[in-house]
C-alpha cells in the first residue's frame, strides 16, 4: 500500500489506547505554592469477574461524562497535581533552561527537507527561525518560484496544539488536502485547498482519521470516518464539491476490533482497503478510477495469518506471515488472488517487514541479527539481489520518500546513535550513495567524542537481549568512579523495533557523563517476529524481566551501578516502566513514565474504548478468559502497587490523550502516593491541552524533554 507522499512530514504517535476529551485551559493552574503533595479521595468501589473481586478506590477518577471531561472533582486533583510539579521543579528552573537552550542550540532554526519531485512538481517543507510549525512548498520541476502550499504556522494560530494526520496532493497537482486536529484527541477535520486559485473549497469533512486518497482523476477523496468510539470501520467517498453528508460508504467493517484504512498501488492504479486487527488482516481492491465499483476481495481473513498487498501489471504481490513466521513474499494473478506463488520464502534468519514495488525493480527491507536490510530485486530474476551496504555496527536505515514509480535512483534514510540523520540517493545502475543532506547541529558536534557498543546480555531465561550504549569515550566505567550514571530505554510492543537511532537531545545527559543504553527487549520485532511474539499475550512479562535483567546485566558488566539506572518509556513504554518499579525498584535512581499505559485491566476489561477490542490480540481478553484477567492481573502496574520503596518518578498525561487516557496515569500516581513507604519524589504532569503527543510545536515539545532530563540529573545528583 503507498502511502501519501507526505505522511511522513506529519506528527507520528505510538500505537495504543483511549478516546477524546475536552479542554483547552493551561497547565500552570495554581495562584499559591503547594507546601505538601495532593492526595486524592478513596472512594468505595468494587467490581468481579470470574468470581475475582478487584477494589478501585480512584476510580472516580475516569470522568464518567467521558469523553467530556467536566467533573470538577477530577479537574481539582489534576489541576492540584500540575501545582505540585510545578512547586518542586521551581527551584530547578535554572538547568531546565540550560537544557533546554542547549537542545535548541544543537536544531537548526531554519531547517527545511531535502526537495523531491513528484510528477510536474517538486516538494519540500521548511522551518522559520524561531518557528514552531512548518510550511509546505513546491516549485515546477521545469523552474518557477516556490509555492507555498500549507503553512502549518498559520493553522496553529491561536491553537495551544496542531497535528496534521495526513497531506495529500492530488494526482494533477491542483488541489491539496490536509487533515488537522486542534486538541489532541485525534479527532481530524479535513480541508480542501485549489492551488490554482488559492481558494479553499467549501468541503470540510469532520471526524475523520485515516489517510486521504485521490480518486476518479482527482474528482473524488477516500477516507475513513471515525465512529462514536474512536474507531474507523469504514471507507467512504467524497464527491468534490458535494457535501460530506452526501459521501458514499464503500466498505464497511463488521468484525469489533478490527480498523480499516486505505492507499493506492505502486501504479497508482488501484485503490487497496486493508483491515485487520493486531493479528489477522484481509484486503480488498478496485480500480482508484471507479471507487464507487465493487470491492474485489484477495484473501479471507483467517486468525493469525497476516498480509499485505501491492499490484504491478495485473500481478499481486504479497507479504505473509502465512507459511513462516518472519513471513515471505508471494505472487498471485489478480484474476485468481488465492492462487499464490512463492517469490521469497520465509527465513529463520531473515526477517522480511517490508517491499515497495517501483518499474524496474523491487526492493525489500526486513532486519538480519537485529540491522535494518535494504535490498533491491530483479522481477525477471529472483536470486538477483543487490543489497545496500551501510558501514557501521549499530544504525538504523531505510527507504525514505520515493512518491515515484519510474525511478532510477531511490532516497534512502540512515542514522546510528553517533550518526547524524542522513539523506542519501541510492544510485541504482551504480550502486552509489550520494549524501543530500546530513543533519546540521549548528552548537557544534563532534562524532569522534563517542562510542557505541552493541551488546548482548543473557535473560533470566537464556534469551540473549541486544543491547545498544552510547557514552563518551572519556566517561569511567563503574568500577572506576563512585558515579557511573546510565539511562536505560525501551518501549517493547506491538512488534515495534526501537531503533538505535540519533537523537541531539541525548547529549545534555551524555555530556554531563551519563550513558545512554536502548535496550532492544521482546514485545519488539528487532530480532524477528518470534521476539515479538514472546512479549505478548501469556508471555508478556518476558518484555518487563528482559528490561530489568539488561539493566542488572549493566550493572554486572560495570557501565553503572544499582541506584545510578534512570529509566524511562511511554504509552505501552509507560506500562513497562510500572512493572518493572513493581519487580525491582532498588535497581532505579529515577524513572519517567511518559502518558503510562498501566490500568491494563481495566481498560482491557472497558470495550467502549476506542481501541479496547482491537487490543485484545495483544494483551488478552479478560472479558471473556479467566486466564487472561488473572495474567493481566498479575502484571498490570496499577493493580500491582505495594507498600515497598519506589525510586523518585516523573509521570505525565494528557488531559485529551485519546490513547491512553488521562485516569490511567492520574490513578496510578494516586495510589503510589498512599502506599509507598518511602519519600522519594513522586511528580504527575498532565497536559490540559494536548494528547498523547505531548505538546504539539518543536520548541514546546523540546521543553518538556528539557523538563525530563532535569528530573533524571536532580534525581542522581548531577547538578550540572
Amino acid at each position: 500500500m503507498k502511502p501519501s507522499f507526505l505522511l511522513a512530514a506529519a506528527a507520528l504517535l505510538l500505537p495504543a489506547l483511549g478516546a477524546a476529551a475536552q479542554s483547552s485551559e493551561s497547565s500552570s493552574v495554581s495562584e499559591t505554592t503547594p507546601t505538601a503533595p495532593p492526595i486524592a479521595e478513596q472512594r468505595p468501589h468494587s467490581y468481579s469477574r470470574h468470581g475475582i473481586t478487584i477494589e478501585d478506590p480512584y476510580h472516580w477518577l475516569k470522568d464518567q461524562s467521558y469523553p467530556t471531561i467536566d467533573d470538577e472533582d477530577v479537574l481539582d486533583y489534576v489541576r492540584a497535581e500540575n501545582a505540585w510539579f510545578e512547586a518542586q521543579m521551581a527551584p530547578h528552573q535554572k538547568l531546565v533552561e540550560e537544557l533546554f537552550a542547549e537542545m535548541r542550540a544543537r536544531l537548526k532554526e531554519d531547517d527545511s527537507t531535502v526537495p523531491q519531485k513528484d510528477g510536474d512538481w517538486v516538494y519540500w517543507s521548511e522551518f522559520e527561525p524561531g518557528a514552531e510549525y512548518r510550511k509546505y512548498y513546491r516549485r515546477p520541476v521545469s523552474g518557477g518560484e516556490p509555492q507555498l502550499f500549507l503553512d502549518a504556522v498559520a493553522l496553529a494560530e491561536g491553537h495551544e496544539y496542531l497535528s496534521i494526520n495526513d497531506i495529500s496532493i492530488s494526482k494533477s497537482g491542483r488541489y491539496v488536502a490536509y487533515s488537522i486536529d486542534t486538541s489532541g484527541a485525534e479527532r481530524y477535520t479535513v480541508h480542501i485547498k485549489d492551488l490554482e486559485t488559492g481558494e479553499m473549497l467549501p468541503d470540510v469533512i469532520e471526524e475523520t482519521n485515516t489517510g486521504l486518497i485521490w480518486a476518479a482523476n482527482d474528482t473524488m477523496l477516500v477516507y475513513g470516518r471515525a465512529n462514536e468510539n474512536w474507531r474507523v470501520e469504514n471507507v467512504r467517498v467524497h464527491r468534490i464539491g458535494t457535501p460530506a453528508s452526501d459521501d458514499v460508504e464503500i466498505y464497511k467493517e463488521e468484525q469489533l476490533g478490527f480498523t480499516v484504512d486505505s492507499g493506492l498501488s505502486a501504479e497508482e492504479d488501484y485503490l487497496l482497503i486493508a483491515t485487520g486487527d493486531n493479528e489477522t488482516s484481509e484486503y480488498w481492491v478496485l480500480p482508484a478510477a471507479d471507487p464507487l465499483g465493487e470491492p474485489q476481495l484477495i484473501r479471507a481473513r483467517e486468525k493469525g495469518v497476516e498480509y499485505s498487498v501491492d499490484i504491478r501489471d495485473g500481478l499481486l504481490y504479497i507479504l505473509s506471515n502465512r507459511d513462516h513466521v518472519n513471513f515471505g513474499l508471494y505472487t498471485a494473478p489478480l484474476s485468481n488472488p488465492t492462487e499464490w506463488t512463492p517469490l521469497i520464502e520465509g527465513s529463520d534468519e531473515f526477517y522480511l517487514t517490508d517491499f515497495s514495488l517501483f518499474k524496474d525493480f523491487y526492493v525489500t527491507e526486513g532486519r538480519l541479527n537485529g540491522l535494518d536490510q535494504v535490498q533491491l530485486r530483479d522481477y525477471a530474476d529472483p536470486a538477483k539481489v543487490q543489497p545496500i551496504a551501510f558501514p557501521e555496527a549499530s544504525y538504523t536505515a531505510g527507504l525514505s520518500n520515493n512518491p515515484e514509480y519510474d525511478v532510477d535512483k531511490l532516497r534512502l534514510a540512515y542514522e546510528s546513535p553517533i550518526t547524524p540523520d542522513t539523506v542519501y540517493d541510492y544510485h541504482v545502475a551504480s550502486g552509489e550513495l550520494e549524501v543530500l543532506k546530513v543533519q546540521e547541529i549548528p552548537s557544534g558536534y563532534d562524532a569522534s567524542l563517542y562510542t557505541v557498543d552493541r551488546l548482548s546480555i543473557r535473560a533470566r531465561d537464556g534469551a540473549m537481549v541486544p543491547v545498544t550504549v552510547l557514552y563518551r569515550k572519556d566517561r569511567p566505567m563503574a568500577n572506576e568512579s563512585d558515579s557511573a550514571p546510565l539511562h536505560l530505554y525501551a518501549y517493547g510492543a506491538y512488534g515495534f523495533a526501537y531503533p538505535p537511532n540519533f537523537s541531539t537531545t541525548r547529549f545534555s545527559m551524555v555530556d554531563r557523563g551519563m550513558a545512554y543504553a536502548i535496550a532492544h527487549i521482546r514485545g519488539g520485532d528487532d530480532l524477528g517476529r518470534n521476539w515479538y511474539l514472546q512479549g505478548k499475550m501469556e508471555e508478556r512479562t518476558n518484555t518487563f524481566n528482559d528490561f530489568v535483567d539488561v539493566g542488572r546485566g549493566l550493572v554486572e558488566l560495570g557501565y553503572t551501578a544499582e541506584g545510578q539506572v534512570s529509566a524511562s518509556g511511554g504509552s505501552a513504554g509507560g506500562e513497562l516502566m510500572g512493572a518493572v518499579i513493581n519487580q525491582d525498584p532498588a535497581l532505579f535512581g529515577a524513572v519517567v513514565a511518559h502518558v503510562p499505559f498501566v490500568d491494563v485491566l481495566n481498560t482491557m476489561l472497558d470495550e467502549s474504548l476506542p481501541l479496547t477490542p482491537g487490543e485484545w490480540p495483544e494483551w488478552g481478553n479478560p472479558i471473556e478468559s479467566k486466564a487472561a484477567f488473572t495474567h493481566i492481573l498479575s502484571y498490570s502496574p496499577y493493580d500491582q502497587v505495594v507498600a515497598q520503596d519506589y525510586p523518585p518518578m516523573l509521570v505525565t498525561a494528557g488531559l485529551n490523550d485519546p490513547r491512553v487516557t488521562y485516569w490511567e496515569p492520574a490513578k496510578w500516581v494516586a495510589k503510589l502516593r498512599v502506599t509507598k513507604t518511602d519519600d522519594n519524589v513522586l511528580l504527575l504532569k498532565t497536559n490540559m491541552g494536548a494528547g498523547h503527543g505531548g505538546r504539539s510545536g518543536r520548541f514546546e515539545g523540546l521543553r518538556e524533554t528539557a523538563e525530563e532530563a532535569a528530573f533524571i540529573l536532580w534525581q542522581l545528583g548531577i547538578s550540572e
